[in-house]
């Protein structure tokens, strides 16, 4: 098993993960980020008020060996 740090960023802000997962796969990875990051952008946009700048948050997993995969949610809001 590998371990795999998903470190959140938003906007510029980085916040990384210390601790991680241990995870049998890539895939089990990507899956992850996928979920975390899809918790992620339904609190965003709940909870702040967008304006049409937009905003990035992205979910970017790393092993020990380095970056494996980036997932990325970008909303542009026009009234």
């Amino acid at each position: 098993m590998t371990r795999y740090y998903f470190d959140v960023r938003d906007g510029d802000d980085l916040m990384p993960d210390d601790e991680g997962l241990e995870l049998a796969s890539s895939h089990s990875a990507q899956e992850e980020a996928a979920l975390s990051l899809a918790d992620l952008a339904k609190d965003a946009i709940r909870s702040r008020r967008i304006d049409g700048q937009g905003g990035l948050l992205a979910v970017e997993v790393r092993d020990d060996k380095g970056p494996v995969l980036q997932a990325r949610f970008t909303v542009h809001v026009k009234s």
